[in-house]
C-alpha cells in the first residue's frame, strides 16, 4: 500500500563540528597539489626497495613530464592507461600523469592471469599497459591481436615494449591544454565486491576528491596525517585501499610515503626501523604475522603512532595482540565500502 505523502517526515542530523571545505571543482592532481609550495622539499615518496627518495617537487615534476611523455605517444583526454604494476614511483608518476591530460587510470594486479589481464585491457578499452619486465609476457600476445595497444615497461628494456623512461624524459611544457570537469572519469578499478566477476568502478575527479577530503581535510579528519609522518605504503597501490587512503590521502596530507613492493615482515620491520614510519595501514594478516614474528622485539617500532588495519574485521585476541606489541601505537579499524566512495575509521 502506498504511504501517505503527508506523513512522510524527512530528518537531516547535523555534526557539531565545522563543515568541510570540499573543493570538488578541481581536478584531483591539482586538489593534492594544492598546498605543494608548503613541503616542496618534503620528501613526499620513499621506494623501499632502492632507497631512493622523490621531494613533493620531484613527484609534482616528473608527473607532469609523464603526462606530456603520454600525450606524445597519443593518448587523450578520456583514453585508458592499465597499471598493471606492483608499488613503484612508476605507478605514482603515470597515475597522476594520467590525470593532468585527463586519461584514465584503470589497475590491476600484475599477479593476474593473462587472460584476466586481457579481459581487463579490452572492458575498459586501455590503450597502454604500463608494468613490470617480469609480466611483459603476460600481455604480449593481447598486444599483438589489438595492434592500437601498446605495452611499457618500467625496469629493463625489453622486446617489442616502451620503455618508461621515453615518458621521464619530455618536455613538462607541453602538456595539452585540457578542461577537465568534476564529473569525469578519472580512475576505473575493478572490483567484484560481492557480486561475482569484476567488473569497472567509474571514479570521478569530484569523487576522489570528495572521499579524500573527508579522510584528511578540517578540524577534525577521520585521518590524523600530516605533513611530518612517513606512511607506510606496503598494501598494492592497485588496490581501493592503498591507493585512496593512503597514497592519495598522504599526498593530500603532505606525508611521506614509504614504497614496498611486497610483504615481508622482516624487510618491513626493517624500514620501519629505518625510516621511523608513523602511520602503519595494515590488512589483519600481516598484523598477525608482524605481531608472532620471532625476532620483533630486536626491532624498534615505537615510531609507529597508528596502526590502520582495514578489508576485513580484525578479531579482539589478534587487537590484543598488536596492542602489546606495539604500545605506543593507536588502533584504528578502517571500513572501505565497495561503492569506493566513503571510508570511515574508528580509531581506539
Amino acid at each position: 500500500m502506498e504511504a501517505n505523502k503527508d506523513q512522510v517526515q524527512e530528518f537531516i542530523f547535523r555534526s557539531k563540528l565545522p563543515d568541510i571545505y570540499i573543493p570538488n571543482h578541481l581536478p584531483l592532481h591539482t586538489y593534492c597539489f594544492e598546498k605543494l609550495s608548503q613541503f616542496k622539499d618534503n620528501p613526499c615518496l620513499i621506494n623501499g626497495p632502492t632507497g631512493d627518495i622523490y621531494t613533493y617537487a620531484d613527484v609534482e615534476l616528473t608527473s607532469r613530464k609523464v603526462a606530456s611523455g603520454l600525450y606524445k605517444l597519443g593518448l587523450q583526454q578520456g583514453d585508458v592507461i592499465l597499471l598493471l604494476l606492483q608499488n613503484s614511483p612508476e605507478f605514482v608518476f603515470a597515475f597522476l600523469g594520467a590525470s593532468f591530460i585527463g586519461a584514465i587510470s584503470s589497475t590491476a594486479n600484475p599477479f593476474y592471469t593473462s587472460a584476466e589481464i586481457a579481459k581487463q585491457a579490452t572492458a575498459s578499452k586501455a590503450k597502454l599497459i604500463i608494468t613490470h619486465a617480469a609480466y611483459a609476457e603476460k600481455v604480449q600476445q593481447f598486444a599483438q591481436e589489438n595492434d592500437h595497444v601498446k605495452i611499457m615497461t618500467i625496469d629493463s628494456l625489453t622486446e617489442n615494449c616502451l620503455h618508461f623512461s621515453e615518458l621521464t624524459s619530455s618536455d613538462e611544457n607541453e602538456i595539452p591544454t585540457v578542461k577537465i570537469k568534476p564529473d569525469d572519469i578519472m580512475a576505473l578499478p575493478y572490483s567484484s565486491g560481492t557480486t561475482g566477476l569484476p567488473k569497472g568502478v567509474m571514479l570521478t575527479h569530484k569523487g576522489l576528491v570528495t572521499s579524500v577530503a573527508q579522510q584528511v581535510d578540517g578540524e577534525n579528519p577521520n585521518l590524523y596525517f600530516h605533513e611530518r609522518d612517513v606512511i607506510l605504503c606496503v598494501l598494492p597501490l592497485f588496490h581501493i585501499y592503498s591507493l585512496n587512503s593512503v597514497f592519495l590521502c598522504g599526498l593530500r596530507a603532505g606525508s611521506a610515503i614509504l614504497l614496498m613492493q611486497k610483504f615481508e615482515t622482516v624487510s618491513l620491520m626493517d624500514l620501519v626501523q629505518k625510516y621511523k614510519v608513523t602511520i602503519a595501514p595494515l590488512v589483519p594478516p600481516i598484523c598477525l604475522a608482524i605481531a608472532k614474528c620471532p625476532v620483533i622485539d630486536q626491532y624498534d617500532l615505537s615510531s609507529i603512532r597508528t596502526v590502520l588495519s582495514g578489508a576485513a574485521s580484525m578479531g579482539k585476541e589478534l587487537e590484543d595482540t598488536v596492542r602489546a606489541k606495539l604500545p605506543n601505537a593507536k588502533l584504528g579499524q578502517v571500513v572501505i565500502s565497495y561503492i569506493y566512495t566513503h571510508t570511515h575509521t574508528h580509531i581506539s
